[in-house]
């Protein structure tokens, strides 16, 4: 049986507190038993500890060990990856408490919980993540440093200050890494493998109701920096899954075909921008309708798609540049013709009687397109946040009975309108409009943006873009959403900005995470590289940023040595000390020098014998020194006593 008596109660609190800190953030991504696991090892530790009881055997730290790696194997089905990794690490740091009787045990645990605090950058690279970390690697550092003092436990505020100092000197050291450390393409240790699915927004299947569920999510799904502000919101159509079948309820993206490049005519200037992508576990990238090139590591689809060569599971920043005005598809191939005509038999006959009476009447496709545009106008449409719930037969509900709904409603109505009348239509998704955020000038597209249109293919025109809640709702593209919907909708859009400090509170909290997300997060090869340049390293191969981090680390230590060496030549030498030393001169002058192993009292006594008229004087000095050098306190009324009494000998 080990003992338990290695540490004092309060180091040992100190320990498990910073390691129960360092496991905390990891319960919402391990298996419900590996945290209570880990918690009953800490509280059995310091029961332990705290009533000074042996540790268990070996042998049973032995099976409990077996039986944790086979509780992961079990939750994970796997010994592999990078989730069980950490849960491994979780459970074998909580089991090395059990055995932690010597120093270098507890040295093996203090290096554990460095390690665990880089294993919760896995799963959240965020500013709050990132500040939780600094607190727990400043609060590990003060206890590694209380572990060092063997005589008694030291003050907590000066520990801490003391960790605080070492972590200050290191971050100039810490910059250089990240500045000048070779980026490798791809996050380290892998992606996060965390859900999206509550985040992604968009999907590749649109039914009645989809969209409008998404009116009141905050999350932004990507942020973008123009450098020139375009002409008018109605530009800012943001394409997304292009939807091609229909079953009669819900539509779907159905087969991709990968195009080479768009052959358009552009009928206007182009708009220059970037876009930062929230992660999304998707494939496809938005850029401003249509992009005019792909973004590096996507490729255009036939219908004007630009999708990304992987799901996109990290984020990412690329530079786009699209055409808002455009004539594009004027050849459309008779295959995408056909399939943008197809319909489920027996859908919608009411939708389809009065599209084949729209053509029986009117000659051109055009035509066939403003008049469906003329009855959403004219007719008492209704766009709403809360449409009513449609049946088995959507179509023909919302366009004869609710006659109420939102983007996806009015795109789905009107496409199948358009296909019934033998018009080539399609459904496109996306998102309309964007915030500008005042502080950093960024273009906010959050989920509550999203939206449906549809294009249609006119002859000698190619495909067009017909957004018919525009036809309904016209404030919906000039002002946006809350300026669009009824009075009673508007109500909770407004909850969101309902002060205006919290609004503008909200403005400066998303530029500081969009600044970490571009400088630090961002800070990818591409943008090292750039960066290097522009600070006169044109030739950033690796071999010359190790040689730069290796030389500049090394200036960065050789200034900290010399600030320390300055610091500790001009430290003010302790007044009682000087004191003293005037005395011991004095009497060394006298015949008496003091001896290196003589304390005060010996000295005041071998100088009173040897100097009998000195007795009285020599021994009030003495006794005055040991007062203020170990009395804890310096009172200044004794100090100038003492100054006065030695300065008496001269």
């Amino acid at each position: 049986m080990s003992s338990a008596a290695g540490l004092s109660p309060i180091n040992l609190a100190a320990l498990l507190f910073s390691l129960a800190l360092v496991i905390a953030p990891h319960a919402q991504h391990l298996p419900v038993w590996i945290p209570a696991f880990g918690a009953t090892l800490l509280l059995a530790r310091f029961h332990l500890g705290y009533r000074r009881k042996p540790l268990p055997s070996r042998w049973l730290l032995l099976a409990a060990a077996l039986a944790a790696v086979a509780g992961v194997a079990l939750s994970y089905r796997t010994l592999y990856g990078r989730d069980v990794g950490v849960a491994l690490l979780t459970v074998m740091a909580a089991l090395k408490l059990m055995e932690m009787s010597k120093a270098r045990d507890t040295m093996v645990v203090v290096l554990l919980a460095y390690f665990l605090v880089i294993t919760n950058f896995f799963y959240s690279q965020s500013i709050p993540t990132a500040l939780y970390m600094l607190v727990i690697v400043w609060l590990i550092t003060a206890t590694m440093i209380s572990l060092q003092h063997q005589a008694g436990p030291p003050r907590p505020a000066a520990v801490l200050r003391h960790a605080a100092s070492l972590i200050a000197q290191s971050v100039p050291v810490t910059l250089a890494l990240f500045l000048l450390f070779p980026r490798v393409e791809g996050p380290l240790w892998g992606l996060p493998q965390v859900n999206y699915s509550a985040r992604s927004g968009l999907s590749d299947v649109m039914s009645p109701g989809d969209v409008s569920a998404l009116s009141l999510s905050d999350e932004v799904a990507f942020r973008v920096l123009f450098e020139t502000a375009p002409e008018k919101p109605s530009q800012l159509y943001w394409r997304g899954p292009v939807l091609w079948d229909f079953d009669g309820r819900a539509w779907r993206a159905g087969q991709i075909y990968t195009a080479g490049t768009i052959e358009y005519e552009a009928l206007g200037p182009p708009l220059n921008y970037s876009v930062t992508l929230e992660p999304h576990d998707r494939y496809w990238m938005f850029a401003i309708d249509l992009p005019s090139r792909a973004a590096p590591n996507s490729y255009f689809s036939v219908d004007y798609q630009m999708l990304a060569r992987r799901p996109v599971r990290a984020r990412v920043r690329y530079d786009m540049q699209s055409v808002p005005t455009y004539r594009v598809g004027v050849n459309e191939h008779r295959m995408q013709l056909r399939r943008a005509l197809r319909l489920p038999d027996g859908a919608a006959p009411r939708a389809q009687a009065l599209a084949a009476s729209w053509r029986a009447e009117l000659s051109s496709d055009r035509d066939i397109m403003l008049r469906a545009l003329t009855m959403f106008r004219e007719q008492p449409f209704i766009y709403t946040l809360a449409p009513p719930e449609l049946g088995d037969n959507p179509v023909d509900q919302f366009l004869f009975e609710t006659r109420s709904g939102f983007c996806e409603h009015y795109a789905s109505a009107f496409t199948y309108l358009m296909r019934a009348a033998g018009v080539p239509a399609r459904v496109v998704t996306g998102y309309l409009g964007g915030e500008i955020n005042p502080v950093d000038g960024y273009l906010m597209v959050r989920q509550s943006e999203a939206h449906a249109w549809t294009e249609v293919w006119l002859p000698g025109e190619g495909w067009v873009r017909v957004d018919p809640t525009a036809a309904v709702s016209p404030l919906r593209i000039e002002r946006g959403l809350a300026a669009a919907v009824p009075e009673t909708d508007r109500a909770s859009l407004r909850a969101r900005n309902r002060f205006e400090w919290l609004r503008q509170a909200r403005f400066a909290w998303d530029a500081v995470a969009n600044s970490w997300n571009q400088w630090v997060l961002g800070y990818n090869a591409e943008r090292q590289v750039r960066f290097l340049s522009q600070v006169g390293l044109a030739q950033a191969t690796w071999q010359n940023m190790v040689i730069a981090l290796i030389a500049t680390s090394g200036i960065i230590l050789l200034v900290l040595a010399l600030l320390l060496l300055v610091r500790l030549t001009t430290l003010r030498v302790d007044p009682v000390q000087r004191a003293y030393a005037r005395f011991c001169r004095a009497m060394a002058r006298r015949g008496a020098p003091r001896k290196l192993s003589e304390g005060p009292r010996d000295f005041a006594a071998r100088v009173s014998l040897q100097f009998p008229q000195l007795r009285e004087t020599v021994q009030h000095i003495a006794a005055l020194y040991v007062v203020l050098r170990y009395g804890g306190e310096k009172n200044p009324r004794v100090l100038e006593e003492f100054r006065q009494a030695v300065n008496s000998l001269r």
